[in-house]
């Protein structure tokens, strides 16, 4: 905003619907590659909430808070074009494998991983869990926009959220791991509707 109030020429481009992007330069705010900046946003800060509403261990803290920095770097690679110079910012295989590295360590102090779970049990382990579906529709973003635009979009970026999702969901394991994760019945409701149908059927007979 300028001296005498008027809005300033970011903000006349934003109310337009596009935006100034980058490398990229003046893009739709529809575009795949925004959409996936703020898919990724949107990730980091459920990632955000979930570090403060519940006590985490130090190691999982730790571990979240270089994960919040890797997607600011990765919204800052959104938005450079990997056609033409190198960009300042970039994710390299290094950021996959040291998720990896991550995930082993995790996996290796919890026990029992398998089996389908429902999301939720503890707070810290719901919020994870919430939080992986953040960074699965991120995911899914960076994808379209790879394939929308595959000599612009960093691949890697995608590789990343594909990890990243793979953490979370070993992190809320182990949170759970004291009070027990809510397993899966599968089609437990519909015998519990069947049940109690009947129920009623003889109680009004």
């Amino acid at each position: 905003m300028n001296d005498d109030g008027d809005p300033g020429p970011a903000e006349h481009l934003g109310d337009t619907g596009r935006i100034f992007f980058g490398s990229h330069g003046e893009l739709p705010k529809s575009d795949a590659r925004v959409t996936a900046y703020a898919e990724v946003d949107a990730a980091n800060a459920a990632i955000g909430v979930a570090m403060a509403a519940a006590p985490l261990e130090r190691e999982i803290a730790t571990t979240l808070l270089s994960v919040q920095n890797d997607l600011l770097d990765l919204v800052t690679d959104l938005g450079v074009s990997t056609f033409g110079d190198e960009p300042v910012i970039t994710i390299v295989p290094g950021y996959v494998e040291r998720l990896d590295r991550a995930i082993q360590y995790f996996e290796e102090r919890s026990e029992n991983l398998g089996g389908m779970v429902l999301p939720g049990g503890t707070l810290g382990a719901a919020l994870m869990y919430q939080a992986r579906a953040a960074v699965r529709r991120a995911e899914l973003a960076v994808w379209r926009a790879v394939e929308a635009y595959p000599e612009v979009v960093n691949r890697e970026a995608g590789r990343y959220l594909n990890r990243l999702s793979t953490l979370l969901f070993v992190t809320a394991r182990g949170i759970n791991a004291d009070q027990g994760d809510v397993s899966w019945v599968p089609g437990s409701s519909v015998q519990a509707i069947g049940q109690g149908t009947a129920d009623v059927a003889d109680a009004t007979g």
